[in-house]
């Protein structure tokens, strides 16, 4: 609730509590004031007018210096001591009234600082509020108890702002324990997580990857042994399966170890899943520094390479095909083309997924370009990342 110089914190310097600093200004105008609106007061003597004048300008000044403003750590020390030294002077003159609150206040106010002149000024508090009463009538019990009383207020906040640092220190204490505590749950839920990774990589992902390939030399040798066509297809739905089931490994890996699949990774497993589905000759070649992309621009990849692999398994059954990514300075190019060996029978337009690549690529920022060769048919894809 408090800052180390007093009541108000620092990102609170102008709030309500600026005004309890006040405080010393207000208890030594009170010399000035009708006698009947101050408690206990007594006129002031006109010989001491003048000097009561000064020493309230000068209590005043100090005050100011107590202020939440930005000053050097020693300034408001300084201020301290300076009210209270004309604290002590004003008692001297006119020990009665509101004003026998400003040792005190300077007193409590010392222990809130704890700077180098706080011992200095607790004792001045204490000195300037039972000498008076000393000069007085030689009223020693009463200067006693007054400077007693002093001191027990200076232990009283001392106590108290020992308290608050310690719930302070208990408070971070528990906090500290609470983020160790989730810090060693997520250590060990990361491990556990790593740990099935592995699993899964080693058993899983090198069984499907083992089965796929399995299922590529059974199917070619029923080709070889002109099997019925129907048990050819089912050893290619079963090949196609096991491909899908591996990619799904993979991103499930890569899922479990927080760890995104690079965009290249994701073209260069659809470019293996289809070499195995159909049988047919099928590579990729990354030109350029592989970097990450933004999602949209990795998603229009993505999305374009497996619609463009789709239609080459439809179009161009057997076909060998070249996927050709490029990392270029300001943009990504991915270019799909299969060499059937003549070209298209039929040029269209295009269906429902090329009409969707091409708009796909128009919301990014991007050109799509798809179109016949002479040995078969382009698809590229131009992407500002």
């Amino acid at each position: 609730m408090f800052d180390d110089q007093g009541f108000v914190p620092r990102d609170r310097r102008y709030g309500a509590l600026s005004a309890v600093r006040l405080l010393p200004s207000v208890f030594a105008l009170t010399l000035f004031l009708p006698q009947k609106w101050v408690l206990g007061g007594t006129p002031v003597l006109p010989e001491h007018l003048p000097w009561l004048i000064v020493l309230a300008l000068v209590v005043v000044a100090g005050n100011v210096l107590l202020l939440p403003f930005s000053w050097s750590p020693m300034v408001p020390q300084v201020g301290l001591l300076t009210v209270t030294l004309a604290s002590c002077g004003i008692l001297l003159l006119h020990p009665n009234g509101v004003v026998y609150a400003l040792p005190f206040w300077t007193a409590r106010l010392a222990v809130r600082y704890r700077g180098p002149l706080s011992y200095v000024v607790i004792g001045l508090s204490m000195v300037g509020a039972g000498l008076p009463q000393l000069l007085k009538d030689f009223q020693w019990l009463a200067g006693l108890g007054i400077a007693l009383g002093v001191l027990a207020l200076v232990l009283l906040t001392a106590n108290r702002q020992g308290r608050e640092e310690r719930l302070e220190q208990a408070e971070l204490l528990v906090a500290r324990r609470q983020q160790v505590v989730e810090e060693h749950a997520r250590a060990a839920a990361l491990a556990e997580r790593a740990r099935i990774a592995r699993e899964v990589h080693d058993v899983l992902a090198h069984s499907l990857a083992g089965l796929s390939l399995t299922l590529q030399g059974t199917r070619l040798m029923l080709q070889r042994d002109n099997a019925s066509q129907e048990v050819i297809d089912q050893v290619t739905k079963a090949q196609k399966l096991a491909a899908d089931g591996l990619a799904e490994a993979r991103r499930a890996v890569a899922a479990l170890r927080e760890d995104k699949v690079p965009d290249a990774r994701a073209i260069a497993d659809l470019v293996t899943a289809f070499r195995l589905e159909s049988g047919a000759t099928a590579e990729l070649i990354v030109n350029g520094e592989p970097r990450d992309l933004p999602a949209e621009a990795a998603s229009a990849l993505y999305r374009t390479a497996q619609e463009a692999l789709t239609n080459a398994r439809k179009h161009a059954p057997g076909a060998p095909v070249n996927a050709v990514l490029d990392f270029e300075d300001g943009r990504t190019v991915l270019t799909v083309t299969d060499h059937p060996g003549k070209p298209p029978a039929h040029v269209t337009s295009g269906g429902y997924g090329l009409l969707g690549m091409r708009e796909r690529a128009e919301l990014i920022g991007g050109e799509l370009e798809t179109g016949p060769m002479e040995d078969g048919w382009r698809v590229r894809l131009v992407v500002p990342a």
